[in-house]
């Protein structure tokens, strides 16, 4: 990570006590393979529009991400435009997504499940990590209520992140 990227991070308050970043994770061109330190948390700010893959408070990677078009709040309804906020878990790849490659994220969890069934409605559901749409339209926020990241990020993403990681997902 450069200096101008760390100075990124730390305007954006995503640094912090404890967490130091790593240069270049990667080292150089992606290949498909990723043979670094293991990705053992994924951090989503939605209101800076970032994503962080960490290991350990060791930061690996910062994308720039879009979210459902209905960013502000939790989502807690099928067909609210909202991405889920709390902790989620990556629970599997999808190498044949609609949105070039995708991950997968445990939304709803018991507790999204049981406020949507308390309002008599539907939490809904495939959330995922992914792609860009291979229909661009210019918004900021497009999804339905998943993150996505350019399809140059998802194909290194795809490869560090492995079913089971948690996700904090935050406001």
């Amino acid at each position: 990570m450069n200096i101008l990227s760390r100075r990124a991070l730390l305007g954006l308050g995503l640094l912090g006590p404890g967490l130091v970043t790593l240069s270049s994770c990667t080292g150089g061109l992606f290949s498909g393979q990723y043979f670094g330190p293991e990705v053992t948390g994924i951090i989503v700010y939605k209101a800076d529009r970032k994503m962080i893959l960490l290991h350990g408070n060791e930061i690996l990677e910062t994308f720039d991400i879009q979210l459902g078009n209905a960013p502000i709040g939790p989502k807690h309804f099928e067909g609210d435009g909202k991405t889920p906020e709390g902790q989620y878990w990556i629970t599997h790849r999808n190498p044949r997504s609609q949105f070039h490659l995708s991950l997968g994220i445990s939304y709803p969890n018991a507790e999204d499940r049981a406020y949507a069934a308390a309002q008599g409605k539907d939490p809904g559901g495939d959330i995922f990590i992914h792609g860009e749409s291979p229909y661009p339209n210019g918004l900021q926020d497009w999804t339905a209520g998943c993150i996505a990241v350019s399809n140059e990020d998802i194909d290194l993403i795809y490869a560090m992140v492995n079913p089971g990681t948690p996700i904090w997902i935050k406001p």
